[in-house]
């Protein structure tokens, strides 16, 4: 399994190798040396940080492809699985030059992220990326349906739907002393922090944030432009059993999405099913995947259009309309039964059986 972020925060990737390696297949997890990486955490299978010298741009990707290719080429493996277009090219090459399986775990519509979107050299590069690799991995698996459509109708590949829902674990709703709002997740462009911290002036509670990303720092000039220093704080990345003591007492979470790109409109944040298994209501936008559910089970308030107005007055519904936020909260409890990784690793492991019952690509 090839990523190119950091090992210990990657908590969908811990979970399907987790899976994986329970199911008794010998796993790897083999991923990016990052500036100021802790150690890495003891997981029941084997981890691989490669190191380079960049940590952003063109030549991050060339070293990163490069070094991934010699280390996969000598590497003993039965099959390679690249996630997202980030390490597909190493993953090609090789598993071609090896005659072994190869998998694509498609986290993102990557070349319709609003990162590449915005600009077209780059798009224009990573498109090309695309159309050459994803129809020559005909076995593979995708985040959500329309996912799994997007694929299925531009490139004739049949990709299973894996969620990225949570563990379910027996839990209970604790008494809530404080009031706060979370945001866990990547602090990335298009996750509509331009529109939520100047919304947070008129929001009766505090919001901690936790991640970091292409956004960061922007996200914390903006609150000191707001003067919000008292009311928005940042915790950085969380490894992820802390990150789920503050979700478990998190009043409100939010899950928003600019819907520059198809890769967000049609999008299902991991965070999405963090807040649910902890029963925590969110704020969330009004798109396909999110709709879908919350037509099932109403846990969430969703807003059409991302604007600080908007979000504020959504907030301040959470916060003060207890009996509205006491349906949502037990609505949770209910979709974490159904939503849960217990079920989304059947179709994961099926995946994986069904490859190694068939010849080599």
């Amino acid at each position: 399994m090839t990523v190119i972020n950091d090992l210990n925060y990657d908590q969908r990737m811990i979970r399907i190798c987790r899976s994986l390696a329970a199911a008794g297949y010998d796993v790897e997890l083999t991923g990016r040396s990052h500036r100021g990486s802790k150690p890495l955490q003891e997981q029941p299978f084997r981890q691989k940080r490669l190191a380079i010298g960049p940590e952003h741009g063109k030549m991050m990707y060339f070293l990163y492809w490069l070094r991934l290719f010699w280390y996969l080429l000598f590497r003993k493996a039965d099959a390679l699985c690249a996630i997202d277009l980030d390490t597909i090219l190493p993953v090609y090459f090789v598993s071609c030059i090896r005659g072994i399986r190869r998998v694509y775990d498609a986290h993102e519509l990557f070349t319709e992220m609003q990162e590449v979107v915005t600009r077209p050299r780059e798009k224009k590069l990573w498109d090309r990326i695309e159309r050459f690799t994803v129809p020559r991995f005909p076995v593979g698996y995708t985040i959500g349906e329309c996912y799994a459509a997007y694929f299925r109708e531009k490139y004739q590949v049949q990709y299973e739907v894996v969620r990225n829902a949570t563990v379910l674990r027996p839990f209970s709703i604790p008494e809530k002393k404080e009031k706060f709002i979370l945001y866990q997740g990547a602090v990335n462009i298009g996750r509509c922090f331009e529109y939520l911290i100047p919304a947070m002036q008129h929001v009766d509670a505090p919001l901690i944030i936790c991640g970091d990303g292409n956004f960061f720092k922007e996200a914390v000039a903006l609150v000191k432009q707001y003067g919000l220093e008292d009311k928005v704080s940042f915790r950085g990345y969380v490894p992820p059993d802390q990150l789920r003591e503050y979700t478990r007492n998190a009043w409100a979470g939010i899950t928003l999405f600019e819907a520059i790109g198809p890769s967000n409109r049609l999008s299902m944040a991991n965070r999405f099913f963090d807040y649910m298994h902890s029963g925590v209501p969110q704020l969330c936008m009004a798109y396909p995947e999110y709709e879908k559910v919350n037509t099932r089970f109403e846990l969430a308030c969703l807003i059409e259009t991302p604007t600080a107005d908007n979000i504020a007055e959504a907030l301040n519904r959470l916060i003060h309309d207890e009996a509205y936020h006491q349906r949502l909260e037990q609505n949770a409890m209910k979709a974490r039964e159904v939503y849960c990784w217990q079920e989304e690793e059947k179709r994961l492991k099926k995946v994986y059986e069904q490859l190694f019952s068939t010849h080599r690509q």
